[in-house]
């Protein structure tokens, strides 16, 4: 079998296992909801504290109108009119991972009674763990290319075009929101210090929130770079280019016992597509020499910007 036909046919192989990464990730979207949604309805709403994002306008709602709007019915009706714009700006394959994690969210969020009793007593260390609770598994559902919609929906579309944590975005977008709680009844009824408080409880829950999808997003985005030793370096170097989308140099050198010739296949990646690189280096030559490190500070296309830097 001639070195194209081979590669063809790894690639063939790598492509049948692309529907069960794809169903992981649906999978795992899906999981993600779940903290979310408990968080919302065991933690915050039976505290009338009011958290950012879209879920937080939704409580605004929930107690301005006496609790006749349930907070699953608003979430869906507002998250319907972002995926509109999502699918405009971001893209109709973003736009559809985003509808199936806007699902789910509004499905537990139905299914998840509001705890007439908080599940957490104490005011602060419900937002505390709530916030870490949420940003994290909110962090993976990006790393899985999902969403929950409402402002995620701007933090991706602003990551998209410019080098800003996630986080960050979703810190500053989510201030009118809870600041604006300070008006409700609901929250009028504690007294002004009280209420104040709340806002303080609110704002710690989106910066606790923020900070762990910070944090897992980070340790995941990490840059690594690859040398690959393999008699098979062409075929790893395309396979790298057409199915990890990344660039790749050749470099020839020489085996120190054995003076054998052979390719090495040099490439920078995000940590997370570590595992696609791997997958592809095995289907090819499973005997290739493949030395993985972390680096810092990568920039050019597909990595940071160097203007944003300086």
């Amino acid at each position: 079998m001639r070195p194209s036909e081979r590669l063809k046919a790894h690639l063939q192989q790598y492509q049948r296992m692309k529907p069960l990464i794809a169903i992981k990730e649906l999978f795992m979207i899906m999981l993600c909801t779940i903290p979310y949604a408990i968080t919302v309805n065991q933690l915050l709403v039976p505290h009338a504290i009011v958290g950012g994002g879209v879920t937080g306008l939704c409580e605004i709602i929930y107690f301005a109108t006496n609790t006749y709007v349930p907070i699953w019915f608003s979430s869906a009706s507002i998250n319907v009119i972002l995926l509109i714009i999502a699918t405009i700006t971001v893209g109709w394959r973003y736009a559809a991972r985003t509808i199936w994690g806007v699902l789910w969210l509004t499905v537990w969020l139905k299914v998840i009674p509001i705890a007439p009793v908080p599940l957490l007593t104490d005011s602060f260390m419900a937002v505390i763990i709530g916030g870490l609770f949420t940003g994290c598994f909110l962090g993976i559902c990006f790393l899985n290319n999902g969403s929950t919609g409402g402002t995620d929906i701007i933090a991706m579309i602003v990551n998209k075009y410019h080098h800003l944590p996630m986080g960050r975005v979703l810190l500053f977008s989510d201030l009118v929101i809870i600041s604006s709680a300070f008006f409700l009844p609901a929250i009028q009824a504690a007294g002004f210090q009280g209420a104040i408080e709340k806002i303080l409880f609110g704002l710690t829950y989106t910066f606790m929130s923020s900070t762990a999808v910070d944090w897992v997003m980070n340790r995941m985005r990490q840059s690594v770079q690859f040398m690959i030793f393999s008699n098979k370096g062409d075929e790893i170097a395309e396979a790298i280019i057409t199915q990890a989308h990344r660039g790749c140099t050749l470099l020839e050198a020489q085996g120190g016992y054995r003076k054998q010739q052979m390719k090495v296949v040099t490439t920078v990646a995000r940590s997370y597509e570590s595992a696609t690189i791997f997958r592809l280096v095995r289907a090819i030559d499973p005997n290739a020499f493949v030395s993985q490190s972390q680096v810092r500070g990568v920039f050019g296309q597909g990595f940071d910007s160097i203007k944003d830097n300086t």
